[in-house]
């Protein structure tokens, strides 16, 4: 794709611009329960909420209260809260500097499978955000990734065509979900790895 055309970077967020250890998240939430870290995450990700969850249909408060009645665990919602944003590493992937050089030449958008009690943590916490004025969450738009409406939706915020735009994505599928509209596709793996893809589709970078 010529230089000339791209017009928008769109990024996931987890795994791509922040850590993700959910492990650490859920051997917090395992204690008081009669499951190991491993069996509390495979419980809540086959939850018939989970959904719901992802896609805004179910407040934070309600998803605690779920999980509480279904999973048992003594931890309060202020508590369940904390213990739920341990999965996200408080130190970000990528320098402010990178996303300060791409949003002067670029849109720059975020888009992410996420929850609302997430989102609100990641936004106050990682000073990066300040460069995405475009923030397209599944809990915002009632849509998850690879669903083409939630990638639609970011399109439509950035104001370009589906090839005027790339999108990073460190799952595969996701990044191919992206490509079928048109969009160019990145496969995250390492910042090195993605300065380079960038660069062959013509991004200058710091």
């Amino acid at each position: 794709m010529p230089a000339a055309k791209l017009r928008a970077i769109i990024f996931d967020i987890g795994r791509v611009l922040v850590r993700v250890d959910v492990g650490r998240a859920m051997q917090g939430l395992a204690r008081g329960t009669a499951l190991s870290p491993s069996e509390l995450w495979t419980a809540i990700e086959k939850d018939p909420l989970w959904p719901d969850w992802q896609e805004g249909r179910v407040a934070p408060r309600d998803w605690y209260l779920h999980l509480a009645k279904r999973l048992g665990g003594g931890l309060t919602f202020e508590q369940f809260t904390e213990v739920w944003n341990r999965a996200l590493d408080p130190a970000p992937i990528h320098e402010d500097a990178f996303f300060k050089k791409l949003s002067k030449r670029y849109r720059l958008a975020l888009l992410s499978n996420t929850d609302p009690i997430h989102v609100r943590y990641l936004e106050t916490t990682y000073s990066f955000f300040s460069f995405f004025p475009t923030r397209i969450y599944s809990c915002s738009v009632g849509a998850s990734k690879p669903n083409p409406l939630i990638y639609r939706q970011a399109i439509g915020a950035l104001k370009v065509q589906a090839q005027e735009a790339v999108y990073i994505d460190d799952i595969a599928v996701y990044v191919e979900a992206a490509q079928r509209l048109g969009m160019s596709g990145i496969q995250f793996q390492s910042p090195a790895q993605l300065a380079a893809d960038l660069e062959s589709l013509g991004v200058e970078l710091p």
